[in-house]
Formats: structure tokens, sequence, C-alpha cells
């Protein structure tokens, strides 16, 4: 007889993080594009309304929308491949949950950093 352990529920904001880090994980994307300024978000308390990723979560499925700035050498559609792959995979693997769709939303391309250049917070 199974023995029933009660629920697991995963929060947007987990799934969220998972897809933003894997994101930022991807040779060629240079930042998640804010839509908001970080005061704007504060002033708010929403957390995650500007972070580049929005998590819809329906019958226990998953669809993940990334906001990002690209690197303008890269291959802007095998980037968003890449990210779309990486991302249902992360998402799978480290919660189980299916994946409906990851739609990327290249909004910018910008060079990368120069050595010894900080990322310096500018906005896209």
């Amino acid at each position: 007889m199974e023995e029933r352990q009660g629920t697991v529920r995963i929060s947007p904001q987990v799934l969220s993080t998972i897809a933003r880090l894997t994101t930022l994980a991807v040779p060629g994307v240079l930042r998640m594009y804010r839509e908001l300024p970080s005061s704007v978000d504060r002033l708010l308390k929403a957390r995650g309304v500007g972070d580049g990723v929005r998590i819809e979560v329906v019958d226990d499925a998953v669809t993940v929308d990334l906001h990002i700035v690209a690197a303008s050498d890269v291959s802007l559609y095998d980037l968003g491949r890449e990210i779309q792959s990486r991302v249902a995979r992360a998402i799978k693997d480290m919660v189980g949950m299916p994946v409906l769709a990851v739609n990327v939303h290249v909004k910018n391309v910008g060079s990368r950093p120069a050595a010894g250049e900080g990322q310096g917070g500018e906005q896209a």
C-alpha cells in the first residue's frame, strides 16, 4: 500500500529563477531585459515584474516568456532555439513539470563588455 505524504507545490518564483539563471548561462545572452526600472519594481513590490521572465502555470504545465538582450555577434535564431531547449530541460529535470512553451523575445542587441569592464546596470 502506498503511503500518502502530502503535496508538493512549486512557486512560480522558483520556476522564474530556474528560467532566468538557465537563460543567463547561455553564451550570447548579455542580460535579461528589464521592462521597469528597479525603483518602480520595488515600489510596486511585484517581484519578477521587471526581471525579463514571465511564468504561467495552467493545469500543472508551464509556459515561459523570456525577454533578453543578446550579443550582436550571434545568430539570434540559434540563440533562441538553444535557450528554449535549455530552459525546457532545466524545468523538466528540476521540478518534473511539463513545459508547454518557452517563448524567447529578443528585445535588443548589444556588444559584449570589453575585458575589465563591468555590466554597469545599463537599461536597454
